[in-house]
């Protein structure tokens, strides 16, 4: 499947910003399941290309001139196809260990500890990785703008509601304190459901027979797959999240994403702009 993807994120500030660094997950991973036929990257300042500790594509973004406005604008072409058992690779060469250890996005308090233990037995299959995200889901009522980023799972949890983000950062609370390994995945899905915009999130769980990767769409209840396209991965959100700064000055700061992904087989969906009001970042001094 060829998926045509399109991204423009737009951070504008009621007062000029002095400087600014931002870091950038926006270009997909080529691995088992997904290779990049064309993409480009457009912003502002000066960028520079590395692969981080994940094996994420990661350009660090740097502005030295004032600004009132940054415009990050990408687009390509993404081959997908389906995997055995949804298995991404491990790129990066990282232990599966590393995504073991809870983080303050994915701390489970005893509420999800009790709830997690009812799938122990099942936690590292297949079937059981199925059964507790078929679970969350049913637990967590999917309410666009219920919820922040900065949200921990616990707090989710106990909400009763939240977005694709929140519905993996507790199934990553869940799969750790089981002591199974679990990483948080950031990208693009193919869709026809208009409550659903097309920047995504998602799961890898760690299995043991046989020891893969595998991808699992929490919200939608469905392993990954075609439809998928996975720009980073990371222990939370904040390891992956598209783009993640700091700037110095700058006052108050609002952004607008629209995100657009289509395909011969679907037709095209558009994430309208959803501006809102961000809480004012500063660098360090």
């Amino acid at each position: 499947m060829l998926l045509h993807i399109e991204h423009e994120t737009v951070y504008r500030y009621d007062r000029p910003v002095n400087h600014s660094v931002q870091s950038l997950r926006l270009t997909p991973r080529t691995e088992a399941g997904q290779r990049v036929l064309n993409w480009h990257l457009q912003t502002p300042g000066q960028k520079s290309q590395q692969i981080d500790a994940h094996g994420n594509v990661m350009h660090l973004l740097t502005i030295d001139e004032p600004h009132v406005e940054i415009r990050i604008h990408v687009t390509g072409t993404v081959e997908t196809e389906s995997v055995v058992d949804a298995a991404p690779s491990n790129r990066g060469g990282l232990s599966p260990l590393v995504y073991l250890p809870e983080t303050s996005l994915t701390r489970a308090d005893e509420n999800l500890q009790v709830f997690a233990r009812s799938f122990g037995h099942l936690s590292s299959s297949r079937e059981g990785v199925l059964a507790l995200a078929a679970a969350i889901r049913s637990e967590i009522e999917y309410v666009p703008g219920s919820t922040d980023v900065s949200d921990p799972a616990a707090s989710v949890f106990s909400l009763r509601r939240g977005v694709c983000q929140d519905h993996a950062h507790i199934m990553l609370a869940c799969c750790r304190s089981l002591g199974v390994p679990a990483r948080y995945v950031s990208g693009y899905l193919l869709t026809e459901r208009d409550d659903h915009i097309a920047s995504h999130a998602w799961v890898d769980v760690w299995l043991d027979e046989p020891q893969r990767w595998f991808a699992v769409d929490v919200t939608n209840g469905v392993p990954g797959g075609p439809h998928h396209c996975r720009l980073a991965v990371g222990r939370d959100y904040l390891d992956a999240c598209p783009v993640r700064g700091v700037r110095r000055g700058g006052g108050t700061e609002t952004m607008a994403a629209t995100v657009a992904v289509s395909s011969d087989e679907l037709p095209r969906r558009i994430a309208a702009p959803r501006p809102r009001l961000l809480q004012q970042r500063q660098a360090q001094q």
